[in-house]
């Protein structure tokens, strides 16, 4: 009977430590697939405004490639970005910047998701071009982080996107009004009046976004955004691009925010406007949150680890107990 007893306890605690096992595998290709996202976002990010990410200002006056155009007059700071040359869409003269005031002439980037990691570092540490030279200031982790989004994080939001009207094509909207009430509305109301932006020299609203700048709703949606980063990237939370898609959709519907369709945000009871450099959380209390998050995230493996095992040890004392 004892030996019986001893048995069946030894094939329960064998398959205990295999499911532990089994968890803590899981856990680590979890952790694993976690951390390429993240650099992913970060490269994302870095392709949006990489002064913004590294918290810096870029070398004074234009881009030295900037003067290979005529027809875009920006300057400065601007001239530097990924994005400013190739696009929200990635897809530079041949996408959304084909003409407009965005144009540049310059090429996408959309077929990089083919180069190698070190033919895109040759093109950013201006090995290819001398001109197109990023380091310094970025470092060899940026450029890693950028490789990681341009072979991994690149979309084909075209697909989704009228390039005339700059209209979704189709979708769910109500799915995308679903998704934007879960994790889109506790931040920009409601109607996405509660947050204004800078677009164009004026204070606009999501919805005055979502239609002149689908594309950049759907990187920042996507992947954060280097000038506010308390804007999570749901990319991170499960999102899928077509999810993103429908909120897009939804957030066309949105008002604008314009004089003569209802309030203007920021005003009367709307929240202060977006700094347009964005930037870290500035309250207190926001960040003894941030922190303590981080804390719980990474600690409760470790506490779900030690639970499995304190039952382990119970479980046998109590069997051993049985049998005296």
């Amino acid at each position: 009977m004892k030996r019986t007893a001893a048995a069946y306890a030894f094939l329960i605690i064998a398959a205990m430590i295999v499911s532990l096992l089994g968890a803590i595998h899981q856990a680590a290709s979890a952790r694993t697939l976690n951390q390429e996202d993240e650099l992913v976002v970060r490269g994302a990010q870095l392709y949006d405004d990489w002064a913004a990410v590294l918290d810096q200002s870029p070398p004074s006056g234009n881009h030295p490639i900037w003067g290979r155009q005529e027809e875009n007059t920006r300057s400065g700071p601007d001239t530097w970005r990924c994005v400013t040359c190739h696009g929200w869409d990635y897809q530079g003269v041949e996408g959304a910047n084909r003409s407009g005031p965005n144009f540049t002439g310059f090429p996408g980037v959309f077929d990089t998701q083919s180069a190698s990691a070190a033919e895109i570092a040759a093109a950013l540490t201006g090995e290819d071009d001398p001109e197109h030279n990023f380091v310094p200031p970025l470092v060899e982790e940026d450029v890693e982080a950028l490789a990681a989004f341009l072979q991994q994080g690149l979309i084909d939001d075209n697909q989704y996107i009228d390039l005339v009207s700059r209209q979704v094509i189709e979708g769910d909207r109500e799915n995308g009004q679903r998704l934007y009430t879960e994790a889109c509305a506790s931040c920009h109301g409601e109607d996405g009046t509660a947050l204004a932006f800078r677009y164009e020299g004026q204070n606009v609203s999501l919805g005055t976004l979502a239609v002149q700048e689908p594309w950049r709703f759907l990187h920042r949606t996507r992947y954060g955004t280097a000038r506010a980063s308390e804007m999570p990237a749901m990319v991170l939370d499960g999102w899928t691009p077509e999810e993103g898609r429908d909120v897009l959709l939804y957030a066309q519907s949105l008002p604008t925010g314009f004089p003569g369709e209802g309030e203007a945000p920021g005003q009367d009871g709307g929240r202060e406007p977006f700094d347009e450099r964005g930037g870290p959380s500035r309250g207190l209390f926001t960040g003894i949150l941030t922190a303590i998050w981080a804390m719980v995230t990474s600690l409760g493996f470790a506490v779900l680890l030690g639970a499995v095992l304190i039952g382990i040890i119970f479980f046998v004392v109590w069997l051993i107990r049985g049998q005296q």
